[in-house]
């Protein structure tokens, strides 16, 4: 078996967590491997040495943006993504640094599933492709005022909205930027995406969700300054008025997420979001 490492630069910790992890896993006969600046760092193997094309598995060290980043970076490997959270807010990244070691026993014995999860795919009117495993934001950018964004699906016309943006979610982003303008939480496995504005103008301007066959197309239709659309965070391009940009699922890219047996996706909201409930107990009288 080979494990890539992925440390994150921000998190000095998170090298000498690797050089733990990578003598746990050697001491297992699995081979380490990390990128060409990092491997020196934490003594294994670089990607110049071993392919990363070779890796069974890569772990991600830091919290969600650490994950995303790795995807985008690396979104051609089939590889699937364990996430080690030393961050605050993780849904993807959900294993505390106190579980690391159990969590490597656990998928080291094969106690793990592998999430397959949707990814969408926009393209911009100069004909290029963004992938975005958690979500595509249409925002004003410099513009002082509301915009007015145009929405089809299908080609079919909805509506203008009039709004700061849009927030165009996977069932993966919707704890994400989604959540925080008001969208709805959607399970990982629902073949779907959710259309969330951002502080829209119309108070009856709901989260849409729609299944992910559709095609969806936002037309910037105010005659302004030009908006900005964000792919995950990272890419992001210019937006001119009456400019398109369509969403699509990717037809090529999925995303892989390992999930160990002892974590539930349910168990993990209850925690990252303070969720205060409790099972009720039922007793004979």
């Amino acid at each position: 078996m080979i494990i890539a490492l992925f440390p994150n630069h921000h998190f000095q910790e998170s090298f000498e967590i690797g050089k733990e992890i990578r003598q746990f896993l050697e001491q297992s006969g699995v081979q380490v491997i990390a990128e060409e600046e990092i491997a020196p760092f934490i003594g294994c193997a670089s990607f110049r040495e071993v392919p990363l094309a070779d890796a069974d598995f890569m772990i991600a060290m830091g919290g969600d943006g650490t994950i995303l980043r790795l995807f985008n970076r690396y979104h051609t490997k089939k590889a699937a993504i364990l996430g080690i959270n030393l961050g605050h807010l993780g849904f993807m990244a959900d294993i505390p640094v106190g579980d690391i070691f159990l969590a490597l026993q656990d998928l080291l014995a094969g106690k793990y599933k592998i999430h397959k999860r949707i990814v969408l795919s926009c393209l911009s009117p100069s004909g290029k492709t963004y992938s975005a495993v958690n979500d595509i934001v249409l925002h004003r950018s410099q513009n002082r005022g509301l915009i007015e964004i145009a929405i089809f699906v299908d080609d079919m016309y909805m509506n203008t909205c009039s709004a700061d943006g849009i927030i165009v979610a996977t069932p993966n982003g919707s704890t994400a930027y989604s959540l925080a303008a008001g969208g709805p939480i959607v399970s990982p496995n629902v073949d779907a995406f959710s259309i969330t504005p951002i502080c829209p103008h119309t108070l009856s301007y709901r989260p849409f969700v729609l299944t992910a066959q559709h095609e969806l197309t936002l037309r910037y239709a105010s005659t302004r300054e030009p908006v900005e659309v964000i792919a995950d965070g990272s890419d992001h391009f210019m937006l001119q008025p009456h400019e398109e940009l369509k969403i699509i699922k990717s037809k090529e890219e999925i995303f892989r997420l390992v999930s160990l047996e002892r974590n539930n996706y349910f168990s993990t909201l209850r925690e990252k979001l303070g969720w205060s409930g409790t099972v009720f107990q039922h007793f004979k009288k």
